[in-house]
């Protein structure tokens, strides 16, 4: 078995302030993170768009192979921002606090890397309970 290796103090309290964070905290301290030292914790794509496309940098209007992961983001909960939160809660499995910080922040991701399929089928959920939704 590997030597577990033992931690300062001070590490030892942040990663236990990090266990407290709600899912909606721990996605806004890893975007802060990213912005404050220019990094991502995106893992990094295989194909990046290139000038071979036809010059089409978003690469949208290549073939459809071309994106396989795709985010749906939440633009407004809409007039029935319950019935949103409900959906949230169904469909993306968070809880009560999460899905009502979600609806209370947009623009936010709702879901990311996910299939189209996926995608359109969450859209229509959430968009039937009166979100208006993008899917990037």
């Amino acid at each position: 078995m590997a030597e577990e290796k033992k931690l300062s103090e001070k590490l030892e309290k942040i990663i236990s302030e990090v266990e407290k964070l709600s899912v909606l905290e721990l996605a806004d301290l890893v975007k802060a993170l990213e912005e404050k030292f220019g990094v991502s914790a995106q893992p990094v794509v295989a194909s990046a768009p290139s000038a071979s496309n036809g010059g089409n940098v978003s690469g949208e209007a290549e073939a459809p192979e071309a994106k396989t992961a795709f985010t749906v983001i939440l633009k407004d909960a809409g007039q029935s921002k319950i019935q949103v939160i409900k959906v949230l809660r169904e469909v993306v499995g968070m809880g009560l606090k999460e899905a009502k910080e979600l609806t209370d922040s947009v623009p936010k991701p709702v879901k990311e890397n996910v299939s189209q399929k996926e995608a359109e089928e969450l859209k229509k959920k959430l968009e039937e309970a009166g979100a208006i939704i993008e899917v990037k």
